[in-house]
């Protein structure tokens, strides 16, 4: 088990915690920048400190959700389960940008392409489908946390991976019934999952999984989850 520091953090990952994270109100209004080691301090948590997420849920065409464990080096939720890409747009113009979630879907992008290396030829803004949000906050330990309210992503494409093992420690495809049974050892004790993860889950992805041909019934752009 980890200890509560940054002792196990890789340089990729120290540098990343100076990046800027968008701060947001709960209502997802822009008010301000801060980098993304102080937005997950639990400290500033409890403070109230809010900031701008997504998860990206990964399918291939065979209806199998992509499922990463996340690198033993992640400040936040080292070693768990989680879905197949979930990071933070950035505060530049790009990334900001709100028609559409242009700016979240934008950052996704990046991510794919960085985390999970899928080459800029695979895959583009149009195969990333902006479902809804919801709030979340979780502590990953005393000193780490995740306080976000979180853009849900959806692709469904057959595409080639090359994960960073910098970012990745494994990952592979799940029909329903896989995902169920690894939910389970979760709440047994026998995996970690991050809690995320099992929201989204439980919460929306069973019950799309019939429909991944025409998700359009299920988009919520103005619903937030959660609150």
């Amino acid at each position: 088990m980890f200890q509560a520091s940054k002792t196990h953090l890789d340089d990729l990952q120290k540098k990343r915690l100076e990046e800027k994270c968008i701060v947001i109100d709960k209502q997802d209004q822009v008010i301000g920048a801060e980098t993304k080691k102080n937005c997950h301090l639990m400290e500033n948590i409890e403070r109230g400190l809010l900031h701008r997420a997504f998860s990206v849920v990964l399918f291939n065409t065979k209806n199998q959700l992509l499922v990463q464990q996340r690198a033993d080096a992640k400040y936040t939720f080292p070693g768990h389960f989680t879905d197949s890409c979930s990071s933070h747009p950035l505060y530049t113009p790009e990334e900001l940008e709100e028609k559409d979630a242009m700016g979240v879907r934008r950052a996704a992008l990046r991510r794919l392409q960085a985390e999970l290396g899928i080459s800029q030829e695979q895959i583009s803004i149009k195969d990333i489908i902006f479902m809804n949000r919801m709030y979340h906050k979780s502590p990953s330990d005393d000193i780490w946390g995740e306080h976000e309210v979180c853009y849900l992503l959806l692709v469904r494409k057959d595409l080639t991976l090359n994960p960073d093992p910098r970012e990745v420690k494994s990952y592979c495809y799940m029909s329903q019934e896989d995902l169920q049974d690894l939910l389970d050892r979760g709440a047994r004790g026998e995996e970690k999952i991050t809690p995320w993860f099992r929201t989204i889950a439980e919460g929306f992805l069973f019950s799309w999984w019939p429909h991944l041909e025409d998700v359009s019934t299920f988009m919520e752009p103005d619903k937030i989850y959660g609150l």
